[in-house]
């Protein structure tokens, strides 16, 4: 057991996109990772799939996730449940940063495209 500094976690940095991984295979975890990330005005994650389930939480802010040829919309204080191979895209809507915090029930993520190919991330 151990305690991790937060604002110690590597900051990765895709256009838009900042990511930390708090907690995952770095830390002895194999069945799930904790991803914190911030959405810029706008911006969105890549359409990607896992095969994995993702619970993401909404910190603050406001966005749509897309999803085979729908949208849900949703703001802070409101919980994404998105089962595993569900190709998804995360994106602000709102004119300030989107705060979410990610469960993924696998560790490490294998990220794939749209069309299943493997997406390499950086973190």
């Amino acid at each position: 057991m151990h305690v991790n500094n937060n604002a110690s976690a590597t900051l990765h940095e895709l256009p838009g996109l900042a990511h930390q991984t708090l907690a995952g295979h770095q830390d002895g975890l194999k069945s799930f990772e904790i991803w914190r990330q911030t959405l810029a005005p706008h911006a969105a994650t890549p359409l990607h799939c896992h095969a994995c389930e993702e619970v993401i939480v909404v910190l603050s802010g406001s966005g749509v996730c897309r999803f085979e040829d729908r949208e849900l919309s949703f703001k802070a204080d409101q919980t994404l449940v998105i089962p595993g191979d569900v190709v998804h895209q995360i994106c602000n809507t709102g004119a300030t940063d989107l705060h979410i915090m990610a469960t993924l029930a696998a560790s490490p993520v294998a990220v794939k495209t749209a069309t299943g190919e493997p997406m390499a991330l950086p973190w």
